[in-house]
């Protein structure tokens, strides 16, 4: 057995912290047999171990990756996320924070080992299926590093692992990259999947493994990432180059020159290309616009059914079984909310049947009722927003249970957050019931985000919508039964009506009303499904919430709708503890303004600009230091506006 040890960089901390997570770990060399990676199905065990996606449902309280997108503008739980909106919490780690290379490691030892076999020609096995498994290897450590950039933006780039006796070379690989030169390491990484990738795997004829197709997404989803977070951040510290950019007191930066407005037009075209090869291969499934409650309808069963093989759109899933993957059926179905819930912020964002949004159309009904919200609507609103007295099951003698009131005054995990409750994802069928769970498929990538990412690439790089952007968005509003004609819901348009949305921004002002629009159709195409943190961030959206708190809405409780409920109290009636918020305050329920005592969401919710990257943990500062006492003679430098201080708290950055 070879006993030469490699280590990444992060593991230096082997020879050097007996407290590193890492300590106890083998080297992979140590574990894996120098007779493996001798055959293609070896190859395809190695990839299939290193998935690494959003396919983990909860069961019993949870409402599984249906919550993702808790704790923005467009869905929230009812503690909330005081990290993100209460500067003052989130403090620099002691330990890494964050700053871990695991899985990195094993995507590079994996390419040392096999790499080489491969060519030479020593690998059993179908050279097709090899090319595949090497290829998903490649996408999975480019999805490992996209992950990194979204949270620390700059980032080392090792392709092969270090050996744990060179320390120098340990050291030298903390040095931080570009995030424009780590964003284009991704691409090629990504390109190379995409050459070596087939349509579908030999062994897998439902689309539950990785395949060129994903790829393409992928590449499509991190060029937008990167291009429009260049364009939204350039000229500040959270662009290389920009002013008090931290990367510039390394002298290893010194001759780094980033042409941002380049860097912004490559990235946006290489979105708009690899999205249109999906948009132009894959169309959207069928929304026929029947009742959620026939369950004939594919687009609604698309989100709930148990094998998505049927589905063209759904380019990548993973089965679910009663062990994993399910939806919390049995709280957040019959007895709740499941901790969660739509604001009224994002409900009312969208549009009428005719395109027309709420505040221009005569037709709009008003929220004085639930089922007056969801009249006329958006047919995304309507069949994935749950409401009193429509179906929930369908028991086998055909007999319908209905949804009751939103549980507005129950324990946390039960509760509706807002009134606006979700029901994407869920199926009345009692035969994909398990007890308490729903057993589902989970979708990974499907290619409406393809169409979304082109219309925004587009309108980003040339300013106006071209007729492929035309067409993908005509497609995406005739699929939720909403007019194709955008344009004429960009003329009604009002931005002073739409900026309860963190989305009516970027740097603290007002976008314009064709991007505001493309903003719209992403949240309401892609509602819960995890996109939302990603994508305020990248836009900048946040900055105005630095001076002007922002305070959270749901359903309208003090109307008609206080009647269905008994034992409602509020902070000031003198009844007893409050569980609702007072309607001197609104009359639409505010989830943090319930009780105001040791309550730091009470006022709203704030920011500070430091939040749109995560501080880099103290630890890795000592660990690559000459000494412990002294950490700058480490590679790395801090994140804008966070210290280099184990406790310590956001200060300002500069340009905010």
């Amino acid at each position: 057995m070879n006993t030469h040890k490699y280590l990444f960089l992060g593991l230096f901390a082997l020879s050097i912290s007996s407290c590193n997570d890492f300590l106890d770990r083998e080297p992979l060399d140590k574990i894996t047999p120098e007779s493996y990676f001798q055959t293609a199905e070896q190859l395809s065990t190695y990839a299939l171990t290193q998935y690494n996606f959003k396919a983990h449902f909860g069961s019993g309280y949870d409402f599984g990756v249906y919550r993702d997108d808790n704790n923005t503008d467009v869905q929230v739980s009812s503690e909330g996320n005081l990290n993100r909106w209460a500067p003052g919490i989130q403090t620099v780690p002691d330990g890494d924070g964050g700053w871990t290379f695991g899985d990195i490691y094993k995507c590079n030892y994996f390419f040392d080992q096999v790499l080489p076999k491969y060519e030479g020609g020593m690998i059993q096995g179908n050279v097709a299926d090899i090319k595949h498994y090497i290829g998903e290897m490649y996408m999975i450590r480019a999805n490992c590093y996209f992950n990194y950039l979204k949270k620390f933006g700059d980032f080392p780039i090792i392709e092969h692992n270090i050996a744990l006796d060179d320390k120098e070379a340990l050291i030298k690989a903390n040095e931080r990259k570009p995030m424009t030169t780590v964003a284009r390491f991704i691409l090629s990484d990504l390109d190379k999947a995409i050459e070596l990738m087939e349509q579908n795997a030999s062994d897998d004829n439902k689309r539950n493994r990785l395949t060129k197709e994903a790829a393409y997404l992928l590449k499509s989803r991190v060029a937008l990432y990167v291009g429009s977070w260049l364009n939204s951040f350039q000229g500040t510290a959270f662009v290389p180059g920009g002013q008090g950019w931290p990367g510039a007191e390394k002298d290893y930066n010194a001759n780094v020159q980033v042409n941002v407005s380049e860097e912004i037009a490559f990235f946006l075209d290489e979105s708009m290309k690899a999205s249109k090869f999906i948009a132009d291969n894959i169309s959207l499934t069928e929304n026929n616009l029947s009742n959620y409650e026939e369950e004939r309808n594919p687009y609604v069963r698309m989100f709930a059914d148990k094998d998505l093989s049927s589905y063209d759109e759904v380019i990548f899933w993973r089965a679910g079984d009663a062990a994993s993957f399910k939806v919390g059926y049995g709280y957040a179905h019959t007895q709740g909310g499941s901790n969660t819930g739509y604001t009224r912020a994002y409900v009312n964002s969208f549009l009428m049947e005719d395109g027309s949004p709420i505040y221009s159309s005569s037709d709009y009904q008003g929220d004085e009722l639930l089922a007056n919200v969801k009249q006329g609507r958006d047919n995304r609103l309507v069949q994935f927003m749950k409401i009193k007295g429509e179906a929930m099951s369908k028991l086998n003698n055909g007999e319908l249970v209905l949804f009751p009131e939103p549980q507005i005054i129950t324990t946390a995990e039960y509760k509706s957050t807002t009134g606006y409750d979700i029901k994407k994802g869920l199926t009345m069928s009692v035969d994909d019931k398990i007890q308490n769970n729903q057993v589902v498929g989970v979708i990974e990538y499907r290619a409406a985000e393809a169409y979304l990412n082109y219309i925004e690439a587009c309108y980003l790089r040339k300013g106006s919508i071209d007729a492929s952007a035309d067409k993908y968005w005509k497609a995406i509003r005739k699929r939720a039964g909403v007019s194709e004609d955008y344009r004429r819901t960009i003329e009604l348009t009002d931005m002073s009506k739409e900026s309860c949305l963190l989305s009516a921004y970027t740097a603290g002002k007002l976008v314009d009303k064709t991007m505001f629009n493309i903003r719209r159709e992403r949240a309401c195409e892609l509602m819960s499904e995890g996109f939302r943190w990603d994508d305020l961030r990248r836009w900048r959206s946040m900055d105005q919430l630095v001076n002007t708190p922002y305070q959270v809405e749901g359903f309208k409780l003090w109307g008609e709708m206080k009647n269905w409920y008994t034992g409602l109290h509020y902070e000031g009636d003198g009844q007893g503890t409050a569980n609702v918020s007072s309607p001197a305050l609104s009359d639409y329920i505010r989830p943090y303004q319930i009780i105001k005592d040791n309550n730091s969401l009470y006022d709203g919710l704030k920011w500070t600009p430091a939040n749109y990257l995560s501080p880099i943990g103290i630890s890795q500062f000592t660990i690559t230091s000459a000494s412990v006492s002294d950490i700058s003679s480490s590679p790395l430098y801090q994140n804008p506006g966070w210290p280099k201080v184990a406790g310590g708290v956001a200060e300002s950055v500069p340009g905010f």
